[in-house]
């Protein structure tokens, strides 16, 4: 579970009036993200351009990691005479 501090909690209405400043607060990296809040309830977060990138190259390395597994995985079945239909191959994935 994600924590935040009290200068990374923000709601709706105040980053609408505050924009800019919030978002300089990102860019020179004063905070790792902002948690924008509706009715008290964590709706969205505000993280740079840079850690957005990283996070989603992290996501398609992952992904691709678990592609390669699902297929090595199938060609050791295939060595031990087993088999799988496209459909459970393709749920794995």
């Amino acid at each position: 579970m994600v924590t935040y501090s009290t200068n990374e909690l923000i709601s709706s209405s105040e980053l609408a009036k505050k924009f800019g400043s919030y978002l300089a607060q990102i860019k020179d990296q004063s905070v790792d993200k902002l948690a924008v809040l509706k009715n008290n309830k964590v709706e969205a977060i505000i993280i740079s351009k840079d850690e957005y990138e990283s996070m989603k190259e992290a996501l398609k390395e992952m992904e691709a990691k678990k592609i390669l597994q699902s297929i090595e995985n199938g060609f050791e079945d295939i060595e031990k005479g087993r088999t799988h239909s496209i459909d459970k191959l393709w749920d794995e994935l």
